[in-house]
């Protein structure tokens, strides 16, 4: 599946949380990540996260696409996380 995250993390946990969705998804922008990923994947991105969230401070959000058929992206100004090929 393909997922979009949004994560809001107050100032002390937010490179933790940075931390753990780069394992998972590709960085898109100041706390915006995305990319496919498995369901079991998704459980233990969500696990570890909550596990550094304050809940009374902290929100995270997730959209998933069970394909990105229907799906368009429009990147306007500067592109954060510019993908690269390796050979």
């Amino acid at each position: 599946m393909f997922v979009i995250l949004v994560y809001d993390f107050g100032e002390k946990r937010v490179g933790k949380a940075l931390k753990i969705c780069r394992k998972y998804l590709t960085w898109v922008q100041n706390s915006v990540f995305e990319g496919e990923i498995t369901e079991g994947n998704l459980k233990k991105l969500k696990i570890e996260l909550t596990k550094k969230m304050e809940k009374s401070e902290d929100s995270i959000i997730l959209y998933s696409f069970s394909n990105t058929r229907y799906t368009h992206k429009e990147i306007i100004g500067l592109e954060k996380n510019v993908p690269t090929v390796f050979l």
